[in-house]
């Protein structure tokens, strides 16, 4: 019986594992003359670097013949150069398709078997986990459309890569496949909902309300990501002429930069997110002991997640609000209320205005109907 992997392990590639705060790579017997004569080597402190040691000690030539194969050599080279906090969910996806086509060689796949993983993994299932050091079980639920569809765009990425690399000479399945989308989310926050969220009132002169709603109102006049937003800093960050952005989804393809220029009410919802916070630091919104949110590690904000859902609790159960908004909400209503779509492009910071009409401008449209025929 094949033992199951810890927690912390899952997603990871084969034979690596985690532990005393660091990725460690098992190395399969006879082959530890390659590594330093080892059987259990060190690859990094982060997962970043772990993918790199590990790309020097193979030097890159992984011997592709099946998907699996294929799979392993994406998780290495594409995986690492991909958003931090893309990172774990990326190795679930690979570990989930190599599980299913493996051991099948790279010109074996055929559209048909694309539609058929798409279709079984639509499905949601609820799994019974047991965690193996508390012995407690709890339910995951796992699959789904959205998943479905991730997983498929990332094997169609690989194919995409098996193409560049020369293993094959067509990618077996792009432009073969229709398949219906998840949709695009169409939550439209109302201005009445965003008063009813800015007038609620906090239990302390500073602390995690105030400081989301200074967050909000920052967000609904910029539209800046989440990444970005709880990334500002002094002097880097804020300066005299405005707020000063370079995108970090984008920092290593586009470059993209932007300058939000200071108004009356940005400035007053800058000073008032100044204020609230509960200790002196560089970042804008920061913890109790002064640091942001973001763990640069993982590109996580647990302690932000944490926070929201919170406040987003108080929001249904003490104001007039009935049903819950997202920060890509709060986004989108920036796009939607800007007056044009080239304006709502430049204060998401988009390279495409496609993807911010189709995505970010959720207002419904008005139209002034026809005269009518006396």
């Amino acid at each position: 019986m094949i033992r199951k992997r810890n927690s912390e392990n899952r997603g990871l590639p084969d034979r690596w594992r985690y532990t005393h705060k660091a990725y460690y790579y098992q190395v399969p017997p006879g082959r530890e003359a390659q590594w330093d004569g080892r059987k259990t080597f060190r690859l990094g402190k982060t997962l970043p670097e772990a993918y790199k040691t590990w790309a020097a000690r193979l030097d890159n030539q992984i011997g592709v013949r099946t998907i699996g194969d294929l799979l392993d050599r994406y998780a290495l080279e594409v995986v690492p150069t991909k958003a931090v906090s893309t990172h774990e969910q990326q190795a679930i996806w690979i570990r989930q398709l190599r599980k299913v086509f493996g051991c099948m060689a790279l010109t074996s796949m055929k559209p048909v078997l694309v539609y058929r993983y798409v279709d079984q993994r639509s499905k949601k299932k609820t799994e019974i986990i047991t965690d193996e050091k508390t012995g407690k079980e709890r339910k995951k639920i796992t699959g789904g459309p959205t998943t479905a569809l991730r997983e498929k765009e990332l094997l169609s990425h690989a194919f995409t890569k098996a193409v560049a690399w020369g293993y094959i000479d067509q990618h077996p399945f792009k432009g073969e496949l229709e398949l219906e989308g998840a949709g695009h989310r169409d939550r439209y926050i109302e201005d009445w909902e965003v008063v009813e969220v800015l007038a609620m009132a906090s239990r302390r002169k500073k602390g995690s309300v105030l400081a989301i709603q200074a967050y909000i109102r920052i967000k609904l006049m910029t539209g800046m990501a989440r990444s970005d937003l709880l990334r500002l800093e002094q002097g880097k960050h804020i300066k005299d002429d405005g707020i000063h952005v370079q995108r970090h989804k984008t920092a290593e393809s586009s470059g993209k930069r932007t300058v939000y220029k200071w108004t009356p009410e940005l400035r007053a919802a800058y000073q008032m997110a100044l204020f609230v916070r509960p200790a002196l630091s560089s970042f804008l919104f920061c913890n109790r002991f002064g640091e942001g949110y973001i763990n640069e590690e993982d590109g996580k904000a647990s302690g932000w997640d944490s926070m929201w859902q919170r406040f987003m609790a108080r929001v249904l159960a003490e104001t007039k609000v009935s049903e819950s908004f997202t920060e890509h909400d709060l986004r989108a209503k920036c796009a939607s209320d800007a007056k044009t779509l080239e304006h709502a492009r430049a204060l998401l910071a988009h390279a495409d205005a496609r993807t911010t009409e189709a995505i970010y401008r959720r207002r419904p449209e008005e139209v002034t109907p026809l005269k009518g025929i006396a």
